[in-house]
């Protein structure tokens, strides 16, 4: 275990993370997201929420500041959003910027270019979330 990393990054997240340059996405989807069938770089976070896999990573992970760096599924003609679903990931992640919302297949074809996929245990319709990766300020 290290000091300040949150217990539900596992060492393949982080070490994702770490790999991924500015401009690169990662997608944290719900438990019934196709991301097998999307990405061939799954990681598997079964039965941690979306929000507490992104809380932990807020700290270590720059949002792009140059492009909206936050992006969620639409939803489906007929279905609604639940906003406590946002609203979780704005807190978790201490955003409060623009959230892009993508049709549900222009999200899959997003999430194939992404640079890895997390099958979290999110159980929340529409709980797919993607991140774009800034460039992390040098320190000193």
């Amino acid at each position: 275990m290290l000091k300040g990393i949150s217990p539900v990054l596992s060492p393949d997240l982080l070490k994702t993370l770490c790999e991924m340059g500015h401009g690169d996405e990662i997608v944290f989807a719900d438990m019934c997201f196709p991301a097998h069938s999307v990405n061939p770089r799954v990681l598997r976070a079964d039965g941690v929420k979306a929000d507490a896999l992104l809380k932990g990573l807020a700290p270590l992970f720059e949002l792009d500041a140059y492009a909206v760096p936050v992006v969620m599924m639409a939803p489906v003609a007929g279905d609604e959003l639940d906003p406590s679903v946002e609203a979780r990931y704005r807190t978790a992640l201490g955003y409060a910027g623009e959230i892009e919302r993508l049709e549900r297949y222009a999200f899959y074809d997003r999430a194939r270019k992404a640079y890895a996929v997390v099958l979290t245990g999110e159980n929340a319709k529409y709980g797919n979330v993607i991140l774009k990766k800034g460039n992390t300020p040098a320190e000193g």
